[in-house]
């Protein structure tokens, strides 16, 4: 039988039609190198502050933010290969001037890469 056709030969019909709001969304990697962004207007006319690359973050030291570059990155629990290829997400184990951080937001969603840094005891 063809594909896509019943038994009888009749063809199945699509339950809905397709719409531009159910199309993938664009994967961003945000990598480590000189900062990069863009501004992108989002669905209702928002915009959100789009991030490339990036070497600078916001750490959390005893409840007092400090910015500091960003080394690299050391290790990601979510993916071995991110890490290896300096990719920021959350989660990720970052060295940085201060000492090995974690970052606590989604840096392609915001723009900007926070991160809370680790004691080590």
């Amino acid at each position: 039988m063809k594909a896509g056709r019943k038994a009888s030969g009749g063809r199945y019909k699509r339950p809905k039609k397709k719409k531009l709001t159910g199309r993938q969304g664009q994967v961003r990697a945000i990598k480590l190198g000189n900062k990069k962004t863009k501004i992108f207007r989002t669905r209702g006319g928002t915009k959100k502050l789009i991030s490339f690359l990036n070497n600078t973050a916001n750490i959390t030291v005893q409840g007092k933010s400090k910015n500091c570059k960003i080394k690299n990155v050391i290790e990601t629990p979510s993916n071995v290969f991110l890490a290896r290829q300096n990719i920021l997400v959350k989660g990720a184990i970052i060295g940085t001037e201060l000492g090995k951080a974690k970052i606590t937001n989604r840096p392609s969603q915001e723009g900007i890469v926070q991160a809370k840094l680790l004691n080590l005891d």
